[in-house]
């Protein structure tokens, strides 16, 4: 099988990079990249010595060697970036939130039914964590029985002063529970199986950066699908100064035989290391490391380009876990 080609237009978010790495070690080349500021370009073209930098994009999008386009722009260009992509016969992976309004994702959403091209997100807090993987896998086992509710917990850290002016303008990266709350969406999908659910309440604030009014620093939604399995997410920007990693990310997941907790990146004040999970169940109880769990989505969303299936991610789950993040966002800003 020929290598699958891809290139990049767009690379404001460092998630360019988990991006990058998902697809060339399943095997992908890069064959070009697009990007206006010089600045991150220089940075990039050091780190992808071999990768090119292509002036217009128009050069990325009409060149018919290559099967994907990779963005990570500001989020509230990549909804555009992917319909022109797609339109012309290109298979698209964003970054999240692969959109920043309703507006944006039933443009999407139309242009992806029209042409039939793979739109998907990579969600990098499930396809580049192997603890949520593993959980995935003991929960589609029946290790924990039916899941009966899931609470994500997203905190991230600031860094106020590295953060780029769009960082801070709402419409431009879309909202907290946009933003970084699609991850929580597209995992509480995932793990209950649901294919829909209701926001039964949500908030936004800006609790302690006045100097920013842009800027919403805390958010969290409550939420249930129609089988009643609820879910609970908390996001904001407070990681404190002295915690190793970015964040703290937790996830508990509790079922009707067992519970699993995840500690993503740090177990606080515990092991070493990110990827525990602590599962417990009538057995008993066990730490599992998850550090050397393979990652499969680059591997699957290869085969699903070139197959024109949808093993890395349904193309609905992709959507609706935007469609989520964007009513929850919405929501909390209209009782704001």
């Amino acid at each position: 099988m020929k290598p699958l080609k891809f290139a990049v237009i767009g690379i404001n978010h460092d998630h360019i990079h988990g991006q990058i790495r998902a697809l060339r070690q399943a095997g992908a080349v890069c064959t070009g990249f697009h990007a206006v500021e010089n600045d991150l370009s220089a940075a990039f073209a050091a780190a992808y010595p071999e990768v090119p930098r292509v002036a217009e994009a128009a050069r990325l999008y009409e060149d018919p060697a290559i099967d994907v386009i990779v963005s990570a722009a500001i989020p509230g260009d990549r909804a555009d970036i992917a319909v022109k992509a797609m339109r012309h016969g290109k298979d698209v992976l964003l970054d999240k939130p692969g959109m920043t309004s309703l507006d944006q994702l039933e443009s999407v959403r139309l242009v992806q039914a029209e042409t039939g091209r793979i739109l998907s997100i990579l969600y990098s807090e499930h396809f580049e964590v192997p603890a949520t993987v593993k959980a995935g896998e003991l929960v589609a086992s029946g290790a924990i029985g039916d899941v009966v509710t899931m609470a994500g917990l997203g905190p991230h850290r600031l860094r106020k002063p590295q953060r780029p002016g769009w960082f801070f303008e709402r419409e431009r990266y879309g909202g907290i529970l946009v933003d970084i709350g699609a991850h929580q969406f597209e995992q509480f999908l995932f793990f209950t199986g649901a294919e829909d659910a209701d926001i039964l309440s949500a908030s936004v604030g800006n609790r302690a950066n006045a100097d920013r009014p842009g800027l919403q620093d805390v958010g969290d939604v409550h939420l249930r699908t129609p089988e009643g399995v609820t879910g609970y997410i908390r996001v904001d920007w407070f990681t404190p100064d002295g915690l190793p990693v970015w964040g703290d990310g937790r996830l508990f997941i509790t079922g009707t035989q067992g519970t699993i907790e995840l500690r993503k990146y740090v177990d606080v004040a515990g092991r070493d290391g990110g990827d525990h999970l602590f599962l417990t169940d009538r057995k008993g109880m066990q730490h599992i490391d998850c550090s050397s769990v393979e990652l499969p989505f680059g591997r699957q969303f290869i085969a699903d380009v070139f197959e024109r299936t949808e093993t890395a991610m349904p193309q609905a789950r992709c959507f609706k876990a935007m469609e989520l993040a964007l009513k929850a966002q919405q929501r909390a800003e209209e009782a704001a």
